[in-house]
């Protein structure tokens, strides 16, 4: 009895997806539409959803202002940080009153605020930023760079309205990093009408994409497929993205080095910094 017990429960927890997804925010207006997607997507799944508050640390601050500032400087200093991160929760939670989803939660994570993100995250099926914070840009550009590239978490990258149930276009040349992302995508690609395979015949060894539509078809999940041709695959994705009509693409970060990719650019840094796609990334 008992082990039909645990037998049934084990079978529940398998057949469950995504149940917990979560959105750092730090007050900004640009963050509203990653705050609806997220809400989007946690409704189709049925998930809590997490509105991580995620305010400038003073700790993180202190270190800088030397053992020279512990004066009035400081004291002045570290007052105007904790009244800008005061005015901005309040911001963020008049945006957490305006989403229409039951089953969400606000949570203001404490210092050291970049350990209980990383808890957060690690506790969480989904993570989702703004365009800005994928672009290195505004409050939460590291904490967009701890999720990826430290935690490893998966990231939807909210650029524009899409829809759940539309078209999804899989980048993947074999590597760890879009093969990640292929993997931990697949709750959301369950929800597509249409899922495209695409990729170069390139690399070494070169990628072969029945290879991941096999993957795929053992979760039930059948897929096109598409073999770019040799180029540019930064154009050639693109251009796949558009004939397709695909509401999100699903890819790999970074797949090279992280410092080659910044200091001589990447098909990653491109698609963060160059397009309007909305992404779902994993490292």
């Amino acid at each position: 009895m008992a082990d039909s017990i645990v037998k049934q429960g084990l079978q529940k927890v398998t057949g469950q997806a995504w149940s917990r997804i979560s959105v750092p925010v730090s007050g900004a207006v640009t963050e509203t539409l990653a705050l609806e997607l997220a809400a989007q997507v946690a409704e189709a799944f049925d998930a809590q959803l997490n509105i991580l508050f995620t305010p400038p640390d003073p700790a993180e601050l202190a270190p800088w202002l030397g053992e020279g500032f512990m004066g009035t400087v400081q004291m002045s200093t570290m007052d105007s940080l904790k009244q800008a991160a005061e005015e901005s929760e309040v911001m963020a939670r008049s945006q957490f009153g305006a989403i229409a989803y039951e089953g969400k939660f606000f949570t203001a994570l404490n210092s050291p605020v970049w350990q209980d993100l990383a808890m957060e995250t690690r506790l969480s099926d989904l993570m989702v930023f703004s365009e800005l914070s994928a672009k290195g840009q505004g409050m939460l550009s590291e904490a967009f760079q701890q999720v990826l590239m430290e935690e490893r978490a998966g990231v939807l990258i909210a650029r524009k309205p899409f829809n759940i149930g539309g078209t999804a276009l899989v980048a993947w040349d074999g590597r760890e990093p879009s093969s990640r992302a292929a993997r931990r995508a697949l709750p959301l690609l369950k929800k597509a009408s249409k899922v495209v395979v695409t990729g170069a015949p390139c690399g070494d060894p070169p990628s072969d994409l029945n290879r991941l539509a096999a993957y795929y078809a053992s979760h039930g999940l059948a897929v096109e497929i598409e073999v770019l041709p040799k180029g540019d695959i930064l154009s050639q994705l693109l251009s796949a993205n558009e004939r397709h009509k695909a509401d999100y693409m699903v890819a790999g970060a970074f797949g090279r080095s992280r410092l080659r990719e910044f200091a001589f650019g990447g098909t990653t840094r491109a698609l963060l910094q160059n397009t309007q796609l909305n992404l779902y990334m994993a490292h």
